[in-house]
C-alpha cells in the first residue's frame, strides 16, 4: 500500500495507462493476426483491402505512445513485405490476380 498521497495517485494513474495500453496494443496484435491469417489462407485480394485499415491502426497505436514509432513503422514494413512475397507465390503457382496491380506499394 502506498505510504504518500502522491504515490496513491500515481498508482491510480498507471492503472488508467495501463488499461489504455492494453487495449491499444490488443487491438493492433488482433489486426495484424487477421491479416496474417488471410494471407496464410490465400485470401490475397481481402487482405489487399484490409491492410491499409491494419497500418493505421498500427501507426494510431503509436501515436498512443504504446508503442515507438520506428517499431510501428518496422511491422508495416514487414506486413507489406508479407503481402507482396504471397503475390508473387500466388503470381508463379498461376493464379491471376487483377492486372497492373503485381506489388503494393507502401503508403498507397
Amino acid at each position: 500500500m502506498p505510504n504518500t498521497r502522491q504515490a496513491l495517485k500515481r498508482m491510480r494513474r498507471d492503472a488508467k495507462r495501463r488499461e489504455r495500453n492494453r487495449y491499444h496494443l490488443s487491438r493492433m496484435r488482433t489486426y495484424i493476426r487477421k491479416f496474417r491469417r488471410m494471407v496464410q489462407e490465400g485470401k490475397i485480394e481481402e487482405a489487399k483491402e484490409f491492410l491499409p485499415e491494419v497500418v493505421s491502426i498500427i501507426y494510431h497505436t503509436a501515436s498512443k505512445g504504446v508503442i515507438h514509432k520506428n517499431e510501428a513503422s518496422r511491422r508495416v514494413s514487414r506486413l507489406y513485405n508479407l503481402l507482396n512475397e504471397a503475390l508473387k507465390e500466388a503470381e508463379e503457382k498461376g493464379v491471376s490476380h487483377k492486372k497492373e496491380e503485381e506489388k503494393v506499394e507502401e503508403g498507397s
